[in-house]
């Protein structure tokens, strides 16, 4: 019987974040690749919108599937929540891709972070009823999603359409992005954990929010992903389906 690996997406993203680093590890894992409450194609959510909140719906969803402990992976704020879910011993391995959460809360390593992203939803809301045609050209797709991906044109049109739909229809931005919480100091460790940081990420850079990361997780495994943007699975899908492999072979 194969383990289980959960896959969490990042903030105004949804399952299909992983839609081309999954195929890669079918053969190794069962996988469960939820999109996360209020977010589109994701169960509704009610009341004011937290990390905490979304890590309860999902520690909920892994007591449906009878899973009291899986191998997790995730993005940036699928990241922090693989982090929060192996805190409450959920995990049995953890490879959290540039996870948020590593910040001082209203101070520049978060606010720079968040008025990048809420600048992204105003840019999509604004060429929506173009994105259809615009991203037909790959330069559009590299240069108009460079916070993300420093290779966006290897997404399809289709993709990068159903990306900007994805980030426009998050019920639950606002709440997230203007959330006062962060990542706690983890130490020792619930499991082995291995922070993967992308060499390029615009939106936490390694030497800011990768240097806290690992003060406040002193133990975990610290890689720098080469070549590759914020959201690792568009850029280079085989070099993250390797790094979730190495890190759940080390339970």
């Amino acid at each position: 019987m194969k383990p289980v690996l959960l896959l969490l997406h990042g903030v105004t993203m949804s399952a299909a974040a992983w839609s081309d680093v999954a195929p890669l590890l079918s053969k190794h894992f069962e996988l469960l690749v939820p999109t996360a409450a209020g977010h589109r194609g994701g169960p509704r959510f009610t009341g004011q919108a937290s990390i905490r909140a979304l890590t309860d719906a999902t520690e909920a969803l892994l007591d449906h599937h009878g899973h009291q402990s899986v191998h997790i992976a995730g993005n940036s704020m699928g990241g922090w929540m693989a982090i929060e879910l192996a805190r409450r011993g959920r995990a049995r391995s953890v490879c959290a891709f540039s996870p948020a959460g590593f910040w001082t809360p209203g101070s520049p390593d978060e606010t720079r972070a968040t008025r990048t992203i809420r600048r992204l939803g105003h840019l999509s809301r604004a060429i929506q009823p173009l994105a259809p045609v615009v991203f037909r050209s790959a330069a559009v797709r590299r240069i108009g999603m460079r916070d993300i991906a420093t290779h966006a044109e290897r997404l399809t049109a289709g993709q990068a359409v159903e990306s900007l739909r994805d980030l426009i229809a998050c019920d639950v931005a606002d709440d997230l992005l203007g959330t006062s919480e962060s990542v706690a100091p983890l130490d020792p460790l619930p499991c082995p954990i291995t922070l993967a940081w992308a060499e390029h990420d615009r939106i936490f850079p390694v030497r800011v929010n990768g240097a806290t990361a690992q003060k406040r997780l002193p133990h975990a495994d610290f890689v720098i992903l080469p070549g590759v943007g914020h959201c690792p699975m568009i850029d280079d899908p085989a070099l993250c389906a390797r790094t979730i492999l190495e890190s759940a072979a080390g339970t």
